[in-house]
């Protein structure tokens, strides 16, 4: 019998089939793609991943810190609120006593305004008080007389933790700032009211000037 004649695969083919099985490992295949080709799409998913893990963080976060004041939604304002800090570029008037410190318990939302009832202490007894605010034409502020006139506007609210007011008086020809950081809880993060105090100091105020009252009588008794 003539024997069969063995065909000999060139060497270069040789060293190149065992790379590939070495490549591939468990794949099996001959014209399997090299371990660059293997991983690119795993690692690709692995970015892509991390990338939209920040992106949410990093709109969470903005959307919890503030808002366009085109995009206010005023109707999420309504309910109860608790005064946690405020402020003024003139002291006294947030100091026991002060005509402008005032403890607020709710707000209504109303028909192009806005109602809070609120409490201050007269000769150490607590008083309760409604006011409505009423829209302006400028876009975003209220306007609202007591002692003097007042016109104020949001800074930066979450709706469901925290609302920050900005609001100028105005009497007998003279102008003071007032602030309020109001609470949907007894009270706030540190870091919340941090960054209230920071606002506070972009708009003029000292730290000196800020008033943490939540250790104080905030007429709580009286809320009922």
């Amino acid at each position: 019998m003539r024997r069969k004649k063995k065909t000999l695969e060139p060497r270069e083919n040789i060293k190149t089939s065992k790379v590939l099985e070495v490549e591939c490992g468990y794949h099996q295949q001959r014209d399997c793609p090299d371990r660059e080709a293997i991983l690119f799409p795993t690692n690709m998913k692995l970015l892509l991943l991390l990338l939209c893990l920040g992106l949410t963080l990093v709109c969470g976060h903005e959307e919890e810190a503030s808002f366009e004041r085109g995009n206010l939604d005023v109707d999420k304002l309504n309910g109860d609120w608790f005064s946690i800090v405020m402020a003024s570029d003139k002291r006294e008037k947030i100091e026991e006593n002060g005509s402008m410190r005032v403890f607020v318990q709710h707000i209504d939302v109303l028909e192009n305004s806005l109602g809070f009832k609120f409490h201050i202490k007269v000769n150490g007894k607590c008083r309760e008080l409604y006011l409505v605010a009423y829209k302006t034409p400028k876009d975003g502020k209220y306007f609202v007389e007591y002692d003097g006139g007042n016109t104020f506007n949001i800074l930066k609210t979450d709706y469901d933790r925290y609302v920050m007011f900005h609001l100028v008086n105005f009497k007998d020809g003279e102008t003071f700032q007032l602030m309020n950081l109001l609470g949907r809880t007894k009270d706030l993060s540190s870091d919340i009211k941090e960054k209230f105090a920071k606002l506070c100091v972009a708009h003029g105020i000292t730290r000196e000037n800020i008033i943490d009252v939540t250790k104080t009588d905030r007429c709580l008794q009286a809320r009922g």
